[in-house]
């Protein structure tokens, strides 16, 4: 499992500083749609600056027609990020072109498939898909998995199903992981870090605990020792 830190603060100043606590540690950074649409590619090279090791995920959810969405992930190839993820409700057609259209070259980033938002409940869920949650994360993780996807996006609590109707190999990354119980603030399906490691999570995401912490490389540093 890996631990991937989201950078969420408010402004592109308040995210390097974060990062630059965090320079000796071996983890992922995610960049959200907010932060990326301010601050930019500009702020991927600032990031790389730091520590040329840190892997980063581009968090931006492509949702659109096909084709759109396969010009838009061959122009975060040149980004030179490390995975990057699509919505799987955009349909098999959808992520299918997306891979295809990566295929031609030699390396190209993780990319996974998001299922369902860890905001929804399942009330709210079913308004809009009128299925369950996991019935309609397995059904769009089995799509993404035949569509040559590496993996989805979803909750902890659906990472064991997941598996079980692709692969043991297809990977989970999972959002909303509150390692010490803190609130759950805006996510409704959160879990901490030992329930993500029984169900074979193989990334988890950390905002709020690390970046609300007045020691963000401890608290960094107490949850790779659990990992």
């Amino acid at each position: 499992m890996e631990l991937c830190i989201a950078l969420d603060l408010p402004t592109k100043e308040e995210n390097l500083t974060l990062v630059q606590k965090l320079k000796d540690h071996n983890v992922w950074l995610k960049v959200g749609l907010r932060t990326y649409i301010r601050d930019g590619e500009d702020f991927l090279t600032a990031l790389k600056a730091i520590n040329p090791q840190f892997k980063i995920f581009l968090d931006l959810k492509l949702y659109d027609i096909p084709n759109t969405m396969a010009d838009a992930a061959e122009s975060i190839m040149g980004l030179g990020v490390d995975m990057f993820n699509i919505h799987a409700s955009a349909g098999r057609r959808a992520m299918q072109t997306v891979m295809q259209r990566l295929a031609k070259y030699e390396k190209r980033p993780i990319v996974l498939a998001v299922t369902a938002l860890t905001s929804f409940s399942e009330e709210e869920f079913a308004a809009v898909y009128e299925k369950d949650i996991e019935t309609k994360a397995d059904q769009f993780a089995k799509d993404a998995y035949e569509c040559g996807l590496d993996g989805v996006v979803c909750s902890a609590f659906e990472s064991a199903s997941i598996k079980s109707v692709a692969s043991n190999d297809f990977m989970t990354l999972t959002p909303g992981i509150r390692p010490f119980g803190e609130d759950a603030g805006d996510q409704k399906r959160v879990a901490d870090v030992a329930y993500a490691k029984s169900v074979k999570v193989d990334f988890i995401v950390v905002g709020r605990p690390v970046y609300q912490s007045d020691d963000p490389a401890g608290v960094v540093e107490r949850i790779l020792k659990q990992l």
